[in-house]
């Protein structure tokens, strides 16, 4: 049991890092403020749908991908350290939130669903994942970290006048500087081959 834990783990952290829950609840507290209650579910379910539906995809078509391709593991790990880093440092120097007035009617696709939480970051976190603890437990570890992104839209209401937005913007940056770290990781192991 603590194999199968610490194999959940490896892959759940990535992902959870990556996807960003509490980044994203500041990103849709933001736009969604002054919403009705319907659109933004609307939103919420567009997001999660479009996520879920292309990181399986890619879950499952990468790896075809990448021997048409001939990419290697350790190739990818490298791109996508370079894209997580490149990420992290991007979030840590500039605003995530930005308030819009005029949403787009499938801004739950784009730039939400896909490339805000099925962004480079998760895709290669999952692949890495898939390469590393196997096809279940990365799926396991994707539904929980999609469930907590469901729960963060949720809360993200009573989640802002708990710690405000100045609180999740914070909590936002730190969770970037661990992406930044997992990229170091990710792009030291593709580079030594392992």
């Amino acid at each position: 049991m603590p194999d199968l834990l610490s194999r959940f783990l490896q892959a759940f952290i990535p992902l959870f890092v990556a996807i960003d829950a509490i980044g994203l609840a500041a990103l849709y507290l933001g736009i969604s403020e002054q919403m009705p209650v319907e659109r933004k579910e609307k939103i919420a379910r567009q997001a999660l749908w479009t996520a879920a539906a292309v990181s399986l995809l890619f879950l499952f078509l990468g790896q075809a991908i990448f021997r048409a391709l001939g990419i290697t593991e350790n190739d990818f790990q490298v791109a996508g350290g370079l894209i997580l880093l490149i990420l992290a440092v991007r979030e840590m120097v500039q605003q995530k939130h930005q308030k819009t007035k005029h949403l787009s009617e499938d801004f739950g696709v784009v730039p939400l669903g896909m490339p805000l939480i099925a962004g480079p970051a998760m895709l290669a976190s999952l692949l890495v994942s898939y390469q590393a603890v196997g096809l279940w437990i990365t799926l396991s570890a994707l539904a929980v970290n999609l469930g907590l992104v469901v729960v963060a839209f949720k809360s993200s209401d009573r989640l802002g006048q708990w710690i405000g937005l100045t609180g999740m913007r914070a909590i936002s940056k730190i969770i970037s500087l661990l992406l930044a770290a997992i990229a170091v990781a990710m792009i030291r192991k593709g580079l030594s081959g392992g």
